[in-house]
C-alpha cells in the first residue's frame, strides 16, 4: 500500500490506475488516475467509498492491511458512479455487518447496479445529518449534480477533514510528477463543467466549515494553500477567464485553413497579445483544447466550410463547448470555402446560442488559400481582438 499519510486516524488505501487507456471511454490520460478510497478507525470504522472494478482486489488488499483484523461498521457512499462505487457489493458481502450510508437518491441507484440484499443495512441521511464514530464524526452535506443527483460530501469535525467526491479531483496517478492545476483544470470543465451553478452552491456550503484537509476521489490529498484551490475552483465554477489570451481553434482539411490560423497567432504575437494558444482540432485531444478554451478569455474559430456546414471536428469541439455551458467569453470566425464558404455563418449561429459571449469582428473569409486581402483583415481583427 502507498505510504500516504492522511492522519494518524485516517488512511488513504485507494489505488493507481496506469493501465487505463481512456478515462471514461473518453479522456486521454497519459499519467492514468487514482481511485481514491479512505479508512476511519475510531471506536467505529468507516470505509468511505470503494474503487473502479479493475483495481478491486488491490483496493481489498489495502483496506485489511489498514484494518488489521478489525472489521468495518459503516460503508459511506459519496457517489455512485462506477469508478467509485464498483467494489460496493464486494465490499458489503465481505463485511455483512457493516450498515451502507448513503442519501435517499443513492439507495434509489444501489439497485440499479448491485443486488445484494440491503435490508436492514441502509442508514439514510440528508442535509446536516451527523454519524458519530467515536471521536470522529462525520456530517453530510449534499451536493446534488457535481455531478451525479446523489452526490453528497462528508466533514469530519474533529480533524476537519473534507471528503469532496469528485471535487478537487484530477487526471494522474497519485505518483505523476505534474502540475496539478493543469490536470485537475482538464478534469473539471470536462466532468462538471456543465454544473457551475450546482458547484457554486457546494462552494458557499463549504465557506461554513473550517477545512484543513480535502480528501477528493482522484488526485492528492491537500493539506497546504487551501485557498489556491478554492480559488480556482470559484473561479472556474462562475465560468470567469482565469488568464488573459487567445486560443485559435483550427478544423482544416487540407492545411490552408491550418495556415491561416497560424498566421494569425503570429500577427497576435507581433502585436503583444500576452499568450496565444494554437490547437488543431483534428489531431489534438478535444478535452485539452476543451480546457484551454476556458482557461483564456478570447477564442477564435477556424473552420473549413464542409458540405456545407462545417469540417466535423469543430462541430463536435461546438458541441462540446455547448454541453460544458460556455460562457462569458470574447469569440471571433474564420472561415475557408473553395467556392460557397458557409462555416462563419453557422459557428456564429451556435456560439449566439451561448450566454454573454461578444462576437469580435470581422470574420475573415477565405476562398482556398490565404492571400493578401485575408492577411489584412486578420490585422484589423487581431487589433480589435486585443
Amino acid at each position: 500500500m502507498k505510504d500516504i499519510k492522511v492522519t494518524d486516524s485516517v488512511k488513504y488505501i485507494g489505488v493507481d490506475d496506469h493501465d487505463i487507456d481512456l478515462f471514461e471511454s473518453q479522456y486521454v490520460v497519459p499519467n492514468g488516475v487514482s481511485y481514491n478510497s479512505y479508512v476511519i478507525l475510531d471506536e467505529k470504522v468507516v470505509v468511505m467509498d470503494t474503487v473502479d472494478a479493475r483495481k478491486t482486489d488491490e483496493w481489498l488488499a489495502n483496506l485489511e492491511e489498514a484494518l488489521e483484523g478489525r472489521n468495518v461498521d459503516y460503508i459511506v457512499v459519496s457517489h455512485m458512479e462506477p469508478d467509485h462505487a464498483a467494489s460496493l457489493q464486494v465490499l458489503a458481502e465481505k463485511y455483512p455487518e457493516a450498515q451502507i450510508v448513503g442519501n435517499a437518491k443513492t439507495f434509489n441507484m444501489i439497485p440499479q447496479f448491485f443486488a445484494f440484499d440491503l435490508e436492514g443495512r441502509k442508514v439514510v441521511v440528508k442535509e446536516g445529518d451527523t454519524l458519530s464514530l467515536g471521536s470522529h464524526t462525520l456530517q453530510f452535506v449534499m451536493a446534488p449534480m457535481v455531478h451525479w443527483p446523489e452526490v453528497m460530501v462528508a466533514y469530519e469535525t474533529s480533524e476537519k477533514i473534507l471528503f469532496s467526491a469528485d471535487g478537487f479531483g484530477k487526471f494522474g496517478a497519485l505518483d505523476a510528477d505534474e502540475d496539478w492545476a493543469c490536470e485537475a483544470r482538464r478534469y473539471y470543465f470536462n466532468i462538471c463543467g456543465k454544473y457551475g451553478v450546482q458547484v457554486q452552491n457546494l462552494l458557499k456550503k463549504a465557506a461554513g466549515l473550517d477545512i484543513e484537509i480535502i480528501c477528493p476521489l482522484h488526485g492528492p490529498i491537500l493539506k497546504e494553500n487551501l485557498g489556491y484551490y478554492i480559488g480556482l475552483y470559484d473561479t472556474w465554477s462562475k465560468y470567469e477567464p482565469e488568464d488573459k489570451g487567445i486560443l485559435i481553434a483550427y478544423a482544416s482539411i487540407h492545411g490552408n485553413t491550418a495556415a491561416a490560423a497560424k498566421k494569425l497567432a503570429e500577427i497576435l504575437e507581433a502585436k503583444g497579445a500576452p499568450k496565444v494558444v494554437v490547437a488543431d482540432l483534428s489531431r489534438d485531444d478535444m478535452a485539452e483544447v476543451i480546457e484551454d478554451a476556458f482557461r483564456y478569455d478570447r477564442l477564435v474559430l477556424a473552420a473549413a466550410t464542409y458540405d456545407a456546414g462545417i469540417f466535423p471536428c469543430m462541430e463536435d469541439f461546438l458541441h462540446h463547448l455547448k454541453a460544458k455551458n460556455y460562457q462569458k467569453r470574447k469569440v471571433a470566425f474564420m472561415e475557408n470555402g473553395s467556392w460557397a464558404p458557409m462555416a462563419a455563418k453557422i459557428m456564429k449561429g451556435i456560439v449566439e446560442g451561448f450566454k454573454n459571449i461578444e462576437i469580435v469582428d470581422p470574420v475573415v473569409t477565405i476562398k482556398s488559400t490565404m492571400n493578401d486581402e485575408n492577411v489584412k483583415t486578420m490585422e484589423e481583427l487581431a487589433d480589435n481582438l486585443l
